[in-house]
């Protein structure tokens, strides 16, 4: 019995230390045949990347329209305009935020009110007359805009490492490269070039319309007063060409308006007049004028006053283009119904200028 036992522990002991010896020894490699067994990798957290850090705007050089090279160093933020023109095509190419002065009588502007109502209480830098050098120096600009008779102001400020650029918009074809210009100086090409886009359709559109129609003989009455009146080479006479009418005063030579007599008016016989939006009279006040009772114009009531709650459509302003628009529904009302015209007036605010335009504003 001892002997069994004895027998039994033995073989027991011993096959302990064998399972000892085998927990000792290394690991068998596995075979080719046998895909080896991988713990899963820890995977590296990846590494946070920098933010890009923004470049500054490039220099850029221009070319104003009195011919000076001008140089804006980077994108500018902080924009004076003293022109009213170049004050509204800076708010047709998005630029109001940056504007922190403006030119004097900004109240007096329908197209503020209406698009950047904070233009208002901008500071003001005086007219082309009188214009506040010091003022604008103190707003600390980084471009400023100026009227083309106010070269040596802008000299003053390049001198003074102020860059300003001299614009002169007195034809379509100057407002396209004004806006042009503009644009080059404040990185907002892509808003000039829908807007000459637009220019551009207008214009053929009108062409299109009215190629082959009656050309009537259209006067266009003067801001002052009525005896005054577009010359051949004014803005205006190009707006009423483009509309599909002949200029009452084409064999006048000039770029400004021009008195005339009377008799004058009366040899014209102008199948049209129109009243500016800037008119200091009225079109009863042109009506009651009994020297006038005989113009064909009169006499048919084809007398008509241009809508005065936006700009002067007369003028090259970035929105003298509806100018022609109006006076071709005017003039061809059958092939350009003036419904339509007030559609595209407030289409054409919404895009460019943020604002919402009542129609019964667009008048005739």
């Amino acid at each position: 019995m001892k002997k069994r036992l004895f027998s039994a522990l033995s073989a027991l002991l011993a096959a302990l230390m064998l399972l000892g010896v085998m927990a000792c020894a290394p690991a068998a490699k596995p075979s080719a045949t046998e895909a080896p067994t991988t713990e899963p990798q820890a995977t590296a957290e990846p590494t946070a990347q920098p933010e890009p850090t923004a470049q500054p705007a490039a220099a850029v050089t221009v070319t104003d329209q009195a011919g000076r090279e001008v140089t804006i160093e980077g994108e500018p933020q902080r924009i004076v305009s003293g022109y009213y023109i170049s004050s509204s095509a800076c708010i047709a190419l998005g630029l109001t935020d940056r504007l922190v002065g403006i030119e004097a009588k900004a109240k007096s502007r329908p197209i503020y009110a209406m698009a950047a109502p904070a233009l208002i209480e901008l500071p003001n830098v005086g007219t082309a007359k009188e214009f506040d050098l010091e003022g604008c120096i103190a707003l600390e600009p980084d471009l400023v805009i100026l009227p083309k008779k106010l070269k040596d102001a802008a000299e003053t400020l390049g001198g003074l490492g102020i860059p300003a650029l001299l614009v002169n918009p007195e034809s379509h074809a100057q407002l396209v490269e004004m806006l042009s210009l503009i644009a080059a100086a404040t990185g907002t090409q892509a808003r000039a070039e829908a807007l000459v886009a637009y220019y551009d359709a207008a214009l053929a559109d009108a062409a299109k319309l009215t190629d082959g129609l009656d050309q009537p003989v259209v006067y266009m009455a003067g801001n002052s007063s009525y005896l005054s009146t577009a010359p051949k080479d004014m803005y205006q006479a190009s707006l009423i060409e483009a509309a599909g009418g002949v200029n009452a005063a084409a064999g006048i030579e000039g770029d400004s308006w021009t008195e005339v007599s009377y008799e004058q008016l009366l040899a014209m016989q102008p199948d049209v007049i129109v009243i500016p939006a800037e008119a200091s009279y009225t079109k009863d006040e042109l009506l009651a004028d009994a020297q006038l009772s005989q113009l064909p114009a009169v006499q048919n009531g084809a007398v008509y006053a241009m809508p005065t709650g936006f700009e002067a459509w007369d003028s090259p302003v970035p929105s003298g283009i509806l100018g022609t628009g109006w006076l071709l529904s005017v003039l061809h009302e059958d092939v350009a119904p003036f419904d339509a015209f007030q559609a595209e007036v407030q289409a054409f605010y919404r895009e460019f200028y943020g604002a919402e335009v009542d129609a019964a504003l667009v008048t005739k």
